[in-house]
């Protein structure tokens, strides 16, 4: 009889991560959407060569907004961050978004440089629909490292 070898190498599942600002994980975020990263590419067309073309990395660009959702709770932090840009200077913050595996160890971090928000959305209401009141956060953001 054959015995199933230890799956030591399976991927992470992505719905257990943690979202911290400033080192304290703020909400229980159900979604993290937008953490991509481009090299753009120049290209180089060299004379009497024509069987090809060089191409050369070029910027590095992070095209998409950070979008955090989660239930909305009793918690104003998000929309206080975001309300004081509207009433004050724009406070950027370092945030993580923290991959773990099911026992809660983590497993990797993304770093994020720089993110202040640039929209806010809050619930929709329907009173036919018993779904979970939802609050989104967009965010741009100076780059992000894997820790």
């Amino acid at each position: 009889m054959k015995t199933v070898g230890h799956r030591s190498n399976d991927p992470y599942l992505s719905v257990r991560f943690a979202v911290e600002f400033d080192g304290t994980i703020v909400a229980g975020f159900s979604e993290v959407t937008g953490l991509q990263v481009e090299i753009e590419v120049e290209e180089y067309r060299e004379g009497g060569l024509n069987g090809h073309v060089h191409h050369f990395a070029g910027k590095v660009r992070y095209p998409s907004r950070l979008i955090l959702k989660h239930g909305f709770a009793d918690s104003r932090a998000l929309w206080d961050w975001q309300n004081k840009i509207i009433t004050g200077p724009v406070k950027h913050k370092n945030l993580s978004i923290v991959l773990q595996d099911e026992a809660g160890t983590e497993k990797a971090r993304w770093n994020v440089e720089k993110a202040y928000p640039v929209k806010w959305s809050g619930p929709d209401f329907r009173a036919h629909a018993a779904e979970i009141a939802m609050e989104t956060l967009e965010l741009v953001h100076d780059g992000f490292t894997r820790a």
